[in-house]
């Protein structure tokens, strides 16, 4: 078997490996819906409230994987996370009824919460530990993983139509890529400490004040208010990920009910908004080194909420298509961005930010379809360009990372540039 020789690329391949598991867990058991339905005699709103127990339990989860965070760390909670959810594929297609389903719904909601921050936790530390930014691509694995799991499905379903049997050889494959992760974690385990220490260092020389010995494992060692800077990277994950989610959810819709497009041009929308976000992923990281993860933030959402709005106001099918792919190309780098800054001011934080963007993904699509079925779709989908740019507002009081010199994954010159840990001036804390 070929070995990666170079620190950077096996840390990073391992992380990958965690974004894609994420990606792959959730698509295998969400194709399978419909068998599961069939297997417990769900009706339609049991089967919506048993995808929402994922997201409610992923949202419920940051108290205790604030607290596992600190206890554990971020590699081994990735490694027991990723083995949780692994096994949990069979819990599922061996659930006897409704209730045992749910609970079983609930435990993956907080396992995924568990892996979502801490693999988000890992590729942060991997930016700052080699000066090389690498989260824009390392979210692009969180879909090829999704893309992986949708051709498995379609294969086991040729062969056979049997849960169990899918479930055991995706969770085979989870196992595979969690010792792929493995090896390539443990060199990240003093890091984080040190990154974590020389980030409250950093805050302290920011603000003046010299840092006391210890301070930095002290607030590991408990939970902290979050600060004005975290709020703001609250409210542009949460309004980032409603604006991402709605497009998933709404697009075809819109595109069969208000642009009149043919039933087999209507699921373009999500196809247009799903490329867009994965060819962006791949850039992204360029983009951010050459101008900065804040300007690419503002840059993008702006060109997200003003190209949907344009796309409403114009109607047809071209300029909903058109539409939608500034958004997918325009919001794609808004939460990599966001889980760096929300990494450099502390677990906590990071574990807040990724909890409200669970609640983004969870609440903003119901809240998108209460807004239409009171006015209109285009009323609906005019909400979420108001969401996106929102995300372009809060982005201007974040204190985002300089931006690493050279490539988007290729190390700094050495002397050159300032490191990832350092802060751009910004907006005052309270």
């Amino acid at each position: 078997m070929l070995r990666v020789t170079d620190p950077f690329r096996r840390a990073q391949l391992a992380t990958a490996a965690l974004f894609s598991s994420l990606g792959f867990q959730y698509a295998t058991w969400a194709s399978r819906v419909p068998a599961i339905k069939a297997h417990l005699g769900l009706s339609t709103a049991e089967v919506g409230l048993l995808l929402m127990a994922t997201g409610v339990g992923a949202a419920a989860s940051f108290p205790l994987v604030a607290w596992l965070m600190r206890r554990l760390g971020p590699q081994r909670l990735a490694l027991l996370s990723a083995l949780g959810l692994a096994l949990l594929l069979f819990a599922l297609a061996a659930a006897p009824d409704y209730p045992v389903a749910l609970v079983v719904m609930l435990a993956d909601g907080v396992l995924v919460g568990g892996l979502n921050v801490s693999m988000n936790a890992q590729g942060a530390a991997l930016e700052v530990r080699y000066k090389r930014n690498a989260m824009a691509r390392l979210h692009a694995t969180f879909s090829a993983g999704s893309l992986g799991a949708a051709l498995l499905a379609s294969g086991m379903n040729a062969v056979t139509s049997s849960v169990t049997a899918h479930f055991a050889v995706a969770a085979a494959l989870l196992l595979l890529l969690l010792a792929v992760a493995r090896p390539g974690l443990a060199d990240e385990g003093t890091a984080a400490a040190a990154e974590q220490a020389a980030a409250a260092e950093q805050a302290s020389a920011d603000a003046g004040q010299p840092a006391a010995p210890g301070t930095a494992a002290k607030k590991r060692g408990r939970w902290t208010l979050p600060t004005r800077m975290t709020l703001w990277m609250c409210c542009a994950m949460a309004f980032g990920t409603v604006t991402e989610g709605a497009m998933n959810d709404w697009s075809a819709l819109y595109l069969k009910d208000v642009a009149r497009a043919s039933a087999e041009l209507a699921p373009m929308g999500i196809a247009v908004v799903s490329c867009m976000m994965v060819l962006a992923r791949l850039f992204a990281d360029g983009w951010r080194s050459r101008w900065g993860d804040g300007l690419v933030v503002r840059a993008g959402s702006a060109l997200a909420g003003v190209g949907l709005a344009l796309a409403l106001l114009s109607g047809g099918v071209v300029p909903a298509l058109i539409g939608f792919a500034c958004v997918g190309i325009g919001i794609a780098a808004v939460t990599p961005c966001v889980y760096v800054a929300a990494a450099a001011q502390g677990s906590d934080a990071l574990t807040l930010v990724a909890a409200m963007g669970t609640t983004g993904l969870l609440g903003g699509p119901p809240v998108i379809g209460f807004i239409a079925n009171s006015t209109s779709l285009v009323w609906g989908l005019g909400a979420v360009a108001v969401c996106a740019l929102v995300v372009t507002l809060c982005a201007t009081r974040i204190r985002w990372p300089r931006p690493a010199r050279g490539t988007g994954d290729g190390a700094a010159a050495d002397g050159a540039g300032p490191r990832r840990s350092e802060l751009v001036t910004g907006p005052a804390e309270s």
